[in-house]
């Protein structure tokens, strides 16, 4: 009996320190892919704080529009971005795709504080373009919430839209892998709902009812972080819900709403 207890105790140990080394490729995927170049969008460089030069799509706004700027989830690609923003791109929004380092063949390893950089490359490209923060709509996909998230802790921008969002990393990670120590384990932790609470910009945050890989309870719980968010549950929708029409028109009413009180 305890020879089976020492087995099974090396065991999860092996395990335990295979999920600590490898976790970045659990956690970023990362698609190598080259995406070619797309109708509309200017192939641009976003110039890092530390040194990368990250290929992004920027489509310019039409007169008197905001500009939104695009984070992808942690399995996206260029042209997956491009089909999220359909709708805004329809309606002459501007936009900005950002592509992380370590992705789609740009440089870099993908991490948190790599991931945040990246975002503040983008920051920067819309202000070199004039582009007052006030014009600027930040919008995340399922861990690409993050990165906008804390975007909108550091500028002002007009909105932030959040789409399939989790909490926490280390909140999620321990729901998926409960019988391991993730909170020692984890060495990104994307905490949302720390900085949700921080975000003075109007938040709209939706949810599918049958996403089963982030459960809805987290876009809640992010929600109830920010008392003035407006939450959008979208019944029989799965992870996925970035790319129906249904839930990209609700973010375009939800945007022109916001616009029209601006006007008023």
């Amino acid at each position: 009996m305890v020879r089976i207890l020492i087995a099974a105790a090396m065991i999860y140990l092996i395990v335990a320190a295979l999920v600590y080394s490898q976790q970045s490729k659990f956690i970023y995927p990362a698609p190598q892919g080259l995406v070619p170049a797309q109708a509309g969008y200017q192939d641009v460089a976003l110039e890092t704080g530390d040194g990368l030069a990250l290929r992004a799509f920027y489509k310019p706004a039409a007169e008197g529009l905001p500009t939104a700027v695009y984070f992808h989830g942690n399995g996206g690609t260029l042209s997956g971005s491009v089909a999220a923003t359909a709708r805004l791109a329809q309606e002459g929004y501007g936009l900005l795709l950002v592509e992380y380092r370590g992705y789609g063949g740009n440089a870099g390893d993908p991490g948190e504080e790599g991931f945040y950089l990246d975002g503040r490359a983008a920051l920067a490209f819309i202000r070199e373009r004039g582009i007052a923060e006030g014009d600027i709509v930040l919008i995340g996909n399922s861990i690409g919430c993050a990165t906008a998230l804390k975007m909108a802790t550091e500028i002002a921008p007009k909105a932030l839209i959040l789409s399939a969002p989790f909490s926490s990393l280390t909140e999620i990670a321990g729901e998926k892998m409960w019988w391991l120590p993730v909170s020692l384990l984890l060495t990104d932790r994307f905490d949302n709902a720390a900085n949700i609470a921080k975000v003075a910009a109007p938040v709209l945050i939706q949810h599918g009812t049958a996403d089963t890989l982030i459960p809805p309870h987290h876009s809640e719980a992010l929600a109830a972080a920010n008392p003035a968010a407006t939450y959008q549950r979208f019944d029989g929708a799965g992870h996925n819900l970035i790319f129906l029409p249904d839930t990209q028109a609700s973010q375009y009413n939800w945007l022109e709403a916001l616009n029209a009180r601006a006007d008023s």
